[in-house]
């Protein structure tokens, strides 16, 4: 049979909201990542492991900006989408949005092996704010969800290794500065998806690196993986080795049973192969193997409680049905990164297909039921040689150009000079963005910005803060060259050197909210107050007409005002800040509780509770944060109101 694998274009209509602009200010406070371990769980963790955990956290995610200009007004959008198809299996991609799979389609019997979610709704869970639920997305960086989860990456058809077309992906993950690229293809009468993945390291030392594939499948199932042990960790930063399927007398692998929201990484003993699989009452379900490099399988469950459902509901439209996520990466656990060697790289091949068999019953049976199931219908060997065969081809240049990412690679290419055949960053994917550090490249100097705030976002390796060091020291350069300082570790020097741009430049206001975060970073937080006061009084000065730039930057600097004026009382200040901002700042969830805040803070309690009473909802909300109850229980001795309760631990934690 002749081998066809059909790559096309489509366009995905879904009830989607807007992402909206990036927040203009540059993150330079400490990374906010729940993902952290008790210290009192250390000792108990094996050394690898161990070492993992200790290995290079992130602490900064500079140098990219943080997304969450979103809001939760959907309406019907148009989502371009690259379908593979052949006679068994259909698979769409968004390459606009992070080379998601949103939808795996099972042909032969109409089943959709994913939980594939009916709209488009970011929320606060990536490292960098807007990520939305659903299919299966690729997470490199750090420990968390990409910041890549909501951007458009390079996509083009690349000839398969069996013959057909494969369908790659790739771009430059900036937290690591590394290169990667993601290959897609459907081998003719094949159940499975074969994805092979590469992450490659040009520089000439070592980089931390992560990977974990995060597949969501529909929560009324068993989880199944050949493991009798796990490593759960909980919102409460707890890390616990314990048995699979059940503790606590509740068997965890039916995602329902855990009243919260908890991570269970599986101990897959060394040597056995690597696979995990949701199977639904009927034995029907999704199973996802793959290579041995990409050692870890996890299962990630909202539970049963009410803060879970919330969170359901939160991510999709009410009614729909919930997901958990079963997942592989390259660590036993998500809170470990792995050395990259200096000019080396990592690559594995991973197939997603249909399973059919009972999961119900005694653990060690089903499981074993289970694998062999799986190798009936996809042999160890034939992933190990289907692996072999793509090698020769990751190199392939790729042929028709079916989407373009940013510009990124791009500049990194054009400044080191690397070769990284297969994944082509061509100068001519360079944009506004990139085009001040191309000319610093050039000639030596940054040029001025067009209009009187420094522009854009700022590279902060090494070799760019070298070359910001020697360029002629204008003030702009000086605010660049403090973050890049900032980011280095080097608080005091970029405080000198933001202190040094101060009298030179003609808006005020990012030096000075730039030096308040040093100060609040410091610990001297009634200084830092009063420079978030000048620099927002600063910008309303600047006559400016009040477009979406200039909505975004009063918005992410008034927020911040707000809450370094309020963290220290000066309420007189902070009621100042609120009524410069915009009517429709003030109307949004963020800034709802801002002004309950505010009012509680001027002994205003029950205007305050009048605002919960009417009702907000915070687009933004982070990833377990607590700031809603905790508001709530200021105000009263009152259950939580449903709407508010968004609680992914117990009280007692």
């Amino acid at each position: 049979m002749v081998v066809v694998t059909r790559i096309r274009r489509e366009v995905l209509t879904l009830p989607a909201a807007e992402l909206g602009p990036d927040n203009p200010l540059p993150p330079l406070r400490p990374l906010d990542e729940v993902h952290r371990v008790d210290d009192r769980d250390r000792a108990d963790i094996p050394p690898d492991m161990a070492r993992g955990l200790g290995y290079a956290p992130l602490r900064s995610l500079l140098p990219v900006r943080l997304r969450d200009g979103y809001d939760r007004t959907r309406a019907p959008r148009a989502l371009d989408a690259l379908v593979i198809e052949n006679d068994r299996l259909r698979a769409t991609v968004l390459p606009g949005l992070g080379g998601r799979v949103a939808s795996l389609l099972h042909l032969p019997t109409g089943r959709e092996l994913l939980y594939r979610n009916p709209v488009f709704q970011p929320a606060d869970f990536a490292l960098n704010g807007a990520w939305y639920s659903g299919g299966i997305e690729w997470n490199i960086g750090a420990t968390g969800h990409t910041t890549l989860s909501c951007a458009p990456l390079h996509a083009a058809r690349v000839p398969a290794p069996d013959g057909g077309e494969m369908l790659r992906l790739w771009e430059w993950e900036r937290l690591r500065d590394l290169p990667f690229q993601v290959d897609l293809w459907l081998p003719d009468g094949s159940d499975f998806l074969y994805v092979a993945v590469r992450v490659r390291n040009p520089h000439e030392h070592p980089v931390p690196t992560y990977w974990w594939s995060n597949i969501a499948v529909p929560e009324e199932v068993r989880v199944l993986a050949p493991a009798e042990a796990a490593w759960r960790f909980g919102y409460e930063q707890r890390l616990r080795r314990v048995p699979v399927p059940s503790y606590d007398g509740i068997d965890r692998t039916y995602p329902l049973n855990s009243p919260y929201a908890a991570d269970y990484f599986y101990d897959v003993p060394d040597g056995r192969r690597r696979w995990i699989a949701a199977l639904d009452a009927t034995g029907h379900g999704l199973v996802q193997t793959s290579t041995d490099v990409l050692r870890g399988r996890k299962l990630f469950v909202w539970g049963s409680g009410p803060g879970g459902r919330r969170w359901q509901q939160w991510l999709t439209e009410p009614g729909t049905g919930g997901y958990c996520e079963i997942q592989a990466g390259l660590a036993r656990t998500q809170l470990e990164h792995v050395r990259l060697d200096a000019e080396s790289e990592v690559s594995w091949l991973e197939a997603y297909g249909p399973l059919d068999t009972s999961p119900a019953g005694e653990w060690t049976r089903a499981v074993r039921q289970a694998e062999e199931r799986l190798e009936a219908a996809l042999p160890r060997a034939r992933v190990e040689e289907a692996y072999a065969r793509w090698r020769p081809h990751a190199d392939t240049a790729p042929g028709e150009i079916l989407a373009t990412g940013s510009g990124w690679g791009g500049l990194e290419v054009l400044r080191a000079g690397w070769k990284l055949p297969g994944t082509p960053f061509s100068e001519s994917t360079l944009g506004q963005d990139q085009e001040p550090w191309r000319e610093l490249l050039r000639t030596g100097s940054l040029p001025a910005p067009r209009g009187p705030e420094p522009a854009g976002a700022t590279p902060v390796a090494p070799h760019w803060r070298d070359l910001l060091e020697t360029a002629p020291a204008t003030w702009h350069t000086e605010y660049h060259l403090g973050i890049a300082q900032w980011h280095a570790g080097d608080r005091a020097q970029a405080v000198r050197s933001w202190e040094r741009a101060l009298p030179l430049a003609p808006a005020r206001w990012p030096l000075l909210r730039a030096l308040a975060v040093a100060d609040q970073d410091d610990g001297h937080h009634e200084r830092a107050a009063e420079r978030y006061a000048d620099a927002f009084t600063d910008l309303c000065a600047a006559e400016r007409p009040e477009d979406t730039e200039r909505v975004a930057q009063r918005t992410a600097l008034g927020r911040e005002a707000l809450e370094a004026l309020l963290r220290v009382g000066r309420t007189a200040e902070a009621r100042a800040v609120w009524e410069r901002l915009p009517s429709a700042v003030r109307q949004r969830g963020r800034f709802r509780l801002l002004e309950a805040e505010l009012l509680l803070a001027e002994g205003r309690r029950a205007e305050a509770r009048a605002v919960f009473d009417a009702g907000f909802e915070i687009a933004d909300l982070r990833e377990g944060s607590r700031v809603l109850d905790r508001a709530w229980a200021r105000l009263t001795d009152e259950p939580l109101p449903a709407r508010y309760d968004f609680r992914m631990r117990p009280d007692s934690a």
